[in-house]
């Protein structure tokens, strides 16, 4: 059988391999499955079953060789949210309705939308969520009793407070064994899993020495079923689907957040190239499908994906078996994840929301002092103390906001002229001077984008422009203005407009594709006219000089240009030597508008 695609050139070879690091993986989810589901406010075996029904499905449908799915600490806040609002049923149908929008966005190409997402604002909500995630867990790490669970930060800290007298010891200890697991096994032992020693070790220590003097799985959820995970039907109401459209929204855009960013490491990692919109469809279809069987949302889990790269995973094979192996440990040993205490999923927990904290970026981004420093703040601060759909919306607002004005800073208009001492005919603003200057031809060196954001300062310009009285041409050097919207064409437009009221030909050279194409479509070229569209600065200069009125040039003596001896009726010895009273420019002059 010849393989093709993502299995490409498969080998018993590999298959041999995928065994071992899909069970390498397998080991690895299960702990965290068991956690992110506690974490999300719903029974652990609902973690295990969308380990295995999404583990599986991504695997086989992505875009990704080696991407391993499942539920990730990134989408705690918001199911744990969606769970106390709207309960858990509707946790279910938000997430069937998200995998359908990312499906949807699949189909239609949207997966490379995902990179115009502003680096600050993934850094932002994924800090903001990792310590949403750390401090939801020190509850169970201090084994505080009768909590009570809230939506937001500043009552979940304020519930802490008020519980601390009732701080459980022994979960302190069992917490603590298992945190100290996480930080030495990786060390001294670097292959094995360092939350599944940490939580056999914590287990045991409960068990053996203080049974029953800390909650447990079994205690808090009752018994997890050693058994096939049974289809699970939706209520998929009209009602309800409206009322869940916007948490689909939001696990959709995370999800594919997620998954990508997943997919780019692997490939980073595995010297592949992964599809993003095939990887969007199968990430849809997973989330479909999972709700059935009383799953939650699922995305691509980087830290597993990793771990299955690391264990010398070869196709996505292994995120196939990770799935199977994951439901063959439900199946023989669910009983005993009974015995599990719940201080011993905590520091895994913050663990995971260590890792994810992007603490480096973070503080580098922070140190720069730029607008994407607020950006990055404002959207860290509203994720941690409003939701993540608010910081997302907020951050991205603001980042545009910041962008534009950023972008409208760019657009600069510097009257230029000749400069007749270099041999290059190059044009400069530097010799522009109130004594060298030609009152009847001016140029203009236009820079930057002429769109919305810069229209206004734009039209500050036409204004200027306009009061030179004297004008019979403009020349517009347009070569680098690499965009132009109907907004920036409409003030353009208008410029060109009423110089051409006040009888002053208007002259463009260097027009850029896209800005003709613009000019093209709304007739703006017609207005100007062929015959005054040039490739080169000095075409424009010399059908602008045969412009100009010739009795006016008598007596001038600014000669701008090289052809002003003549026009002037001196020698060419006179023209190179301007008034030794002439005054520098002022800044006005020669930057006539810089936004």
């Amino acid at each position: 059988m010849k393989w093709s695609g993502r299995f490409s050139g498969y080998s018993k070879e590999a298959f041999r391999k995928d065994i071992v690091a899909g069970c390498i993986v397998g080991i690895v989810a299960i702990p965290l499955g068991m956690a992110f589901a506690i974490a999300s406010g719903v029974k652990p075996e609902y973690g295990l079953y969308t380990t295995i029904i999404a583990g599986i499905l991504i695997s086989l449908l992505g875009g990704s060789r080696f991407q391993i799915g499942g539920p990730t600490g990134a989408f705690i806040p918001i199911l744990l949210a969606i769970v106390m609002q709207y309960g858990y049923e509707n946790l279910l149908i938000a997430g069937f309705l998200g995998g359908i929008i990312l499906v949807l966005m699949g189909v239609f190409k949207l997966g490379a939308l995902i990179k115009f997402i502003p680096r600050p604002v993934t850094i932002g909500f994924t800090a903001g969520i990792a310590v949403t995630i750390f401090s939801g867990q020190i509850a169970s790490f201090l084994g505080l009793q009768n909590m009570e669970r809230h939506e937001y930060f500043y009552d979940s800290m304020k519930e802490i407070v008020l519980r601390l007298p009732s701080l459980n010891m022994y979960s302190i200890l069992v917490a603590s064994i298992c945190l100290a697991a996480l930080i030495v096994t990786p060390r001294v032992l670097p292959k094995v899993p360092g939350s599944l020693v940490g939580i056999i070790l914590s287990t045991l220590v409960a068990v053996w020495l203080f049974p029953d003097k800390v909650a447990t799985i079994g205690s808090a959820y009752g018994a997890i079923p050693a058994s096939l995970p049974t289809i699970h039907g939706l209520d998929l109401s009209w009602d309800r689907i409206t009322a869940m459209i916007q948490p689909a929204l939001v696990i959709a855009l995370l999800g594919s957040i997620e998954s990508l960013l997943s997919a780019v490491v692997a490939d980073g990692m595995g010297g592949t190239r992964h599809n993003s919109n095939r990887e969007l469809i199968g990430q849809g279809i997973a989330n479909i499908v999972t709700p059935f069987f009383g799953g939650i949302p699922a995305t691509g889990a980087i830290a597993r994906t990793a771990t299955n790269i690391k264990n010398g995973a070869v196709s996505p094979m292994s995120g196939i078996i990770h799935g199977f192996f994951v439901l063959l440990i439900v199946i023989l040993f669910a009983p005993y994840a009974s015995a599990i205490p719940l201080a011993s999923m905590a520091p895994i927990l913050m663990m995971v929301a260590w890792n994810m904290s992007e603490r480096k970026a973070f503080a580098a981004l922070v140190k720069a002092r730029t607008s994407d420093s607020i950006v990055l703040v404002l959207t860290f601060l509203l994720t941690v103390f409003t939701t993540l759909t608010t910081a997302v919306e907020v951050g991205l607002i603001v980042a545009v906001l910041l962008f534009i004005k950023r972008m409208s800073e760019m657009l600069t208009v510097r009257k230029v002229l000749p400069d007749l001492s270099s041999g290059k005919a190059k044009v400069s603003a530097d010799i522009v001077s109130a004594e060298h200057d030609c009152p009847q031809c001016s140029i203009f060196t236009v820079e930057g984008p002429l769109f919305f954001g810069a229209s206004q300062s734009f039209a500050a310009f036409s204004d200027w422009i306009e009061s030179g009285h004297q004008l019979k041409s403009v020349i517009l050097r347009m070569r680098n203005v690499p965009f132009m919207d109907t907004t920036g064409e409409a003030h353009l437009i208008d410029l060109i407009k009423r110089l051409q009221h006040l009888g002053v030909t208007v002259h463009v050279t260097s027009l850029r594709a896209q800005p003709r194409r613009l000019l093209t479509k709304t007739g703006g070229l017609q207005l100007i006219g062929e015959e005054h569209l040039f490739e080169h600065t000095g075409e424009a200069i010399n059908a602008a000089l045969s412009n100009l009125n010739k009795d006016h040039c008598l007596g001038c003596r600014h000669f701008a240009f090289r052809e002003c001896a003549e026009l002037c009726g001196v020698t060419p010895r006179e023209a190179a030597y301007p008034s030794p009273t002439a005054k520098p420019a002022s800044r006005m002059t020669r930057t006539v508008l810089k936004s």
